[in-house]
């Protein structure tokens, strides 16, 4: 953990005891890192998507709240919170939002392109919701890891600090999820 880390663990220990002012310290603190997040995440999306990065932030805000607040471990940690927040949030969002006739006129959607910002309909994404759901079954530790990279954009030591694993077991996991979520999406 670096130094630049040592306050925001301490607002998420605080925030986690009960001091609301301490989830409004996290959120301020890391406000840029979020809005990054939520930006590159937004970008993939397809061009009339109503979601926009403050209003993703302020959901993730919201459904963190004060409840059942995690027992945070460390910055990292609660990146891997947010990243399955904003996974949950953006499949609420196209499933409710989701057009009437299957992909909508929209292109097809591969990892590479997923990963690159390409744009992407409702359906791809509950495509790929639904591809990660299954990964989730065959090897979690390999979903957690896309789901880390994916969603959260966290490098590939965050990741390995967060699973308590080696850089060299992300890489390796990466890999693997990578070619079992391409076999799946390309058999759509």
């Amino acid at each position: 953990m670096s130094d630049k880390d040592l306050p925001i663990t301490r607002f998420l220990r605080d925030w986690k005891e009960g001091n609301p002012e301490s989830a409004g310290r996290v959120v301020s603190g890391l406000y840029s890192e979020l809005h990054r997040m939520a930006a590159r995440l937004l970008r993939s999306e397809r061009a009339s998507h109503t979601l926009q990065p403050t209003a993703l932030i302020n959901e993730v805000y919201l459904r963190l709240g004060t409840d059942n607040v995690p027992e945070w471990r460390s910055r990292a940690h609660f990146f891997a919170v947010v990243a399955t927040t904003l996974r949950r949030i953006l499949i609420d969002h196209a499933r409710a939002h989701r057009s009437d006739r299957r992909g909508g006129g929209e292109v097809n959607l591969s990892l590479e392109r997923a990963e690159a910002g390409a744009p992407c309909s409702y359906d791809d994404l509950l495509i790929v919701d639904e591809a990660l759901s299954q990964l989730e079954r065959a090897d979690p530790r390999a979903a957690r890891v896309t789901e880390l990279r994916f969603f959260a954009g966290l490098q590939e030591s965050e990741i390995a600090e967060e699973l308590s694993v080696s850089e060299i077991t992300v890489k390796r996991d990466w890999k693997f999820a990578r070619a079992w979520l391409a076999a799946h999406l390309n058999a759509k």
